[in-house]
């Protein structure tokens, strides 16, 4: 037994399996190969006591803008991956748009493999993009190492990513279907939003209502209606990203009793700020869609503890300061996007505790579900064969967001001054310390994941 094991993770609260226990995670050349009792561990191996703080499978993010290479003054590899270890993720997959190039060729994943390869201090996997014309291009980026597809059913705000109508999809799923990886859909279709321009044009562009009325819930219903009808259809793996409307809340949870591969996910931001408390001017709260009512909040929290909404990811989407015009206090020249990477744990872990959910639940949303979403069978879990990606977590410490000491290359967020719930103490990659106390150690560990191999 003593050769077989390299290391032995104690904590009085281990996340495994279901429930919260004491337990020994073993753990050998960076794999785990057994969760046992304390007594049981081996004695001569090493072994790392977090005590009472909590042992959490590391955390898997699917919905990353890393924006590398091309539009690197906004976010890159290295910050988003030491900003991600210090906030307890151990895994992201990086989001196809926003880079220059976008992930919708071979080429272009060369590069966006070029530009991350040495940066890296957390793992990094990668979805490719489904737009207009490319649909000859999806098996050769699947064969390639992506773990799926992005598209958006509506303008994404970058020229060079274009958004797909009905015939794309219908063209693409098939495809997706057959190579067994997943479409995410940026669910927003346009007709509800023109409708709504004169009534949004009414008020001040300063105003957050103006930015909310121009977004209106129907947008995302009717684009949840299309793409369930052909979920059905083409029975392809559809998923929705940041999902946000309560009110297609009912027919989520109805495709997915029917049987459909059909899921959705939420953010932190959804699930922490209401409109109600935005402020006129305040455009570092402005995304898309937009953060809504507090009532529609507690309905996404509902739906999440119930399993109508699989899980929570950052939906990380930095720019400039500049670029987010707080000068003007503009909703309409500013971007849209949240930074929020290495908040996501203690942001969501805040309104979880005060909704009754459990660590259980966190682990299970922010680790077990988006790994299994992007195919990642050595993720998601403390539990026997996968790699020993490990964080130690405080749930009942308090912190109060300072953004000028967060690691994003643009840290201007929403939740500065904001006093969540839960620390990070420490954060293992297959086993090797990256970050301990709020400090990273510069580890550029983390791999390249490919869909069938790690490079």
């Amino acid at each position: 037994m003593s050769t077989a094991v390299d290391t032995a993770f104690l904590s009085t609260r281990v996340v495994a399996g279901g429930v919260v226990q004491p337990a020994a995670v073993l753990v050998k050349d960076g794999r785990i190969i057994d969760v046992v009792a304390p007594t049981a561990r081996p004695r001569d191996c090493d072994v790392i006591d977090v005590l009472d703080a909590v042992l959490l499978p590391g955390l898997v993010d699917t919905h990353v803008h890393v924006n590398e290479p091309g539009r690197t003054a906004w976010e890159g590899f290295a910050t988003a991956t030491r900003a991600a270890a210090l906030g307890g993720i151990t895994t992201i997959v990086d989001m196809p748009l926003n880079s220059l190039p976008p992930t919708t060729s071979v080429a272009a994943f060369e590069e966006k493999l070029a530009a991350a390869s040495g940066q890296l201090a957390i793992d990094v996997g990668f979805w490719g993009g489904l737009v207009p014309g490319n649909t000859s291009s999806l098996a050769p980026l699947v064969e390639r190492g992506v773990l799926g597809f992005k598209c958006f059913l509506i303008d994404s705000g970058v020229p060079e990513f274009k958004n797909v109508e009905r015939g794309d999809l219908e063209r693409g799923l098939g495809t997706l279907r057959d190579a067994g990886v997943p479409l995410l859909a940026h669910a927003e279709l346009p007709g509800p939003i023109d409708d709504a321009a004169a009534a949004a044009a009414a008020l001040d562009v300063k105003s957050y209502r103006h930015h909310l009325v121009g977004r209106p819930k129907a947008a995302e219903d009717l684009a949840v209606a299309l793409l369930i009808e052909l979920c059905r259809a083409h029975r392809a793996r559809v998923h929705v990203v940041h999902h946000c409307s309560s009110s297609s809340l009912a027919a989520i949870e109805a495709a997915r009793h029917s049987g459909l591969p059909f899921s959705a996910e939420t953010c932190p931001h959804y699930l922490s700020f209401a409109a109600e408390d935005i402020h006129d001017g305040a455009t570092h709260f402005k995304c898309t869609p937009p953060i809504r009512e507090r009532d529609n909040r507690e309905a996404l929290w509902g739906a999440l503890c119930s399993g109508v909404l699989d899980a929570v990811v950052s939906d990380h989407s930095p720019c400039t300061a500049a670029l987010k015009r707080m000068d003007l206090g503009d909703f309409d020249r500013a971007w849209g996007g949240i930074s929020g990477l290495q908040l996501s744990l203690p942001a969501t872990w805040t309104g979880a505790r005060a909704h009754g959910a459990s660590l259980v639940d966190l682990a299970r949303w922010m680790s077990e579900r988006p790994a299994a979403l992007a195919g990642l069978a050595n993720k998601g879990a403390i539990a026997k064969g996968k790699d020993a990606d490990l964080v130690a977590f405080d749930p009942d410490a308090t912190i109060t967001v300072d953004q000028s000491l967060l690691a994003h290359k643009n840290p201007l967020t929403p939740y500065h001054g904001r006093t969540l719930y839960g620390a990070v103490r420490a954060t293992w990659l297959r086993g090797r310390l990256v970050t301990s106390r709020g400090s990273d150690l510069t580890s550029r560990d983390g791999r390249l994941l490919l869909k069938g191999r790690t490079a």
